[in-house]
């Protein structure tokens, strides 16, 4: 689980852009992933805003195409 601070972020952004259960699991799947190749026992806030980012790219690609 992130830390608090990336908790609150993802869950605000789940809410606002209507983020599935598995589209949440992702985004913290993403983080961890993130938080592993920078060498953190931890997965901080900006882990989770580095995987949110990630997937509104990829959102905003598959309306476009």
């Amino acid at each position: 689980m992130p830390e608090a601070d990336g908790k609150d972020l993802l869950a605000r952004v789940a809410e606002r852009f209507s983020l599935s259960a598995r589209g949440y699991h992702r985004v913290l799947r993403v983080a961890r992933t993130i938080a592993d190749l920078s060498g953190s026992d931890t997965v901080a806030k900006a882990h989770v805003a580095e995987a949110i980012s990630y997937r509104l790219v990829a959102g905003r690609e598959a309306v476009t195409t």
